[in-house]
């Protein structure tokens, strides 16, 4: 008997999903574990998985398609037996869902894993630009699984022509693509000395771009909203001398060179924020109405740049980590927020959030709390600028500004105070993250 195959809960706060694209077409056939459709999220897009083996009778819904959670989307069962009928309140979105968009600017609050539409849009040590990134992608109707094996096989998406739905590019055509659709050296090695994020397309004058809006631009926008209208929110602002945290790591790295691994700035950031955190757990509480909730573990999250949006990953206990771990899972993430690989649980549950714009050069900003969060962490750049020493001479030196964002019904001022100055002490004291 035909199984019928509903729209998944993908995250604990998706009531809809938007059918972005079908992997798999009427007809074809489907075994347990193959993915049949890419799945938007109010967090990501999703491929989804099947656990049934057939033949995929029927789509109950379009790409474009906006479905309910737990509404009817597919029917799989035997070749030839009858469709079973279902009834789906899936309206074809006004423009589909794979129609090209613009590339925005990251914003400059924060969002939490758990919650990825509420903090600023940092990102932590991203992967350098390619000519894949700028030039292949910007404007190409693809799917995000062709996107991803396009960018492994170095294919350049707007050479390709595509068989799916209005022209998107699928999985088959980058396949099927030849040496000819490769990228040149060349233009690889110019686009990654670029700005690290792709600009977004000239609009002509006189004209106006209208661009659809998301399931996961939708909701950062509503809980950016939520965030700031009512959590009272206070700002602190410190500057830390950088010299010994740099010089640490550039010996550390030395070291660790022949094992293939390199520690970012942002990599003791998080260990540093971290540490502060269990000198004053006070900064690691949320509001609970009633109740304040310190936490005694810390969950730390950190802010993802991705196509359409921005997502938190969370480092789960990330106190019981070392430096080299806290490393090595921040780019694992990373690498998953990227390819839309993030699973719900790890997109959840933070405790704290650190939002960096230092590598786009910005020196100082606030990112907006993300709940249940009582503080985001905001990063700059590190500057060198003239100082004065302990000899009041005017000499060189590594300045970085950090900001806090609290949440003034939990952490007052002085808190907020107590903990940058914990964090400062670690960060120019590094060797302090490692006891």
């Amino acid at each position: 008997m035909a199984e019928i195959i509903e729209m998944p809960k993908l995250s604990d706060t998706m009531s809809v999903g938007t059918i972005v694209s079908w992997l798999k077409k009427e007809g074809e056939p489907v075994a347990s574990g193959d993915m049949i459709a890419e799945i938007e999220t109010d967090k990501a897009t999703m491929e989804m998985e099947v656990f049934t083996d057939g033949v995929l009778l029927k789509q109950y819904v379009k790409a474009g398609g906006q479905v309910a959670v737990g509404e009817p989307i597919a029917a799989i069962g035997e070749k030839g037996e009858k469709v079973p009928e279902a009834t789906a309140s899936a309206a074809p979105a006004e423009k589909p869902a794979e129609a090209p968009k613009e590339e925005a600017p990251a914003p400059a609050p924060a969002a939490e894993e758990a919650k990825p539409a509420e903090p600023a849009a940092p990102a932590p040590a991203p992967a350098p630009v390619s000519a894949f990134d700028t030039a292949s992608t910007d404007h190409v109707k693809a799917s995000p699984l062709a996107k991803k094996l396009a960018k492994e096989k170095g294919i350049d998406l707007s050479k390709i022509s595509g068989t799916g739905p209005n022209g998107r590019i699928v999985k088959a055509d980058v396949l099927n693509a030849g040496d000819a659709h490769k990228i040149s050296e060349a233009p690889a090695q110019a686009a990654s000395a670029s700005a690290p994020a792709p600009a977004a397309p000239a609009i002509p004058a006189g004209e106006t771009l209208s661009i659809p809006v998301s399931n996961m631009r939708g909701v950062i926008a509503k809980r950016l909203l939520e965030s700031k209208t009512t959590i009272p929110h206070f700002y602190l602002d410190i500057e830390v001398d950088m010299t010994a945290l740099l010089e640490m790591r550039k010996s550390v790295n030395s070291r660790l060179a022949d094992q293939g691994m390199k520690l970012s700035v942002n990599d003791f950031i998080l260990k540093a924020a971290t540490e502060a955190l269990r000198k004053v757990p006070a900064a690691n509480a949320s509001w609970k109405e009633t109740t304040i909730e310190q936490h005694g573990d810390v969950h730390m999250a950190f802010a993802v740049a991705v196509e359409d949006g921005l997502v938190t990953p969370t480092i789960k206990n990330a106190h019981a980590k070392s430096l080299r771990q806290l490393s090595v899972e921040a780019k694992e993430l990373i690498q998953k927020a990227q390819n839309k690989k993030l699973t719900p649980d790890e997109m959840s549950g933070s405790t704290f959030t650190v939002t960096n714009l230092g590598m786009f050069g910005i020196n100082s900003f606030y990112g907006i709390i993300n709940p249940p969060n009582a503080a985001i962490l905001s990063v700059g750049a590190t500057k060198r600028i003239p100082v004065v020493n302990e000899k009041g001479e005017i000499v060189p030196g590594d300045r970085m500004h950090i900001g806090i964002s609290g949440d003034h019904r939990v952490v007052d001022g002085a808190v907020g105070a107590e903990y940058l100055a914990a964090l400062k002490e670690i960060i120019e004291f590094p060797a302090l993250m490692l006891v």
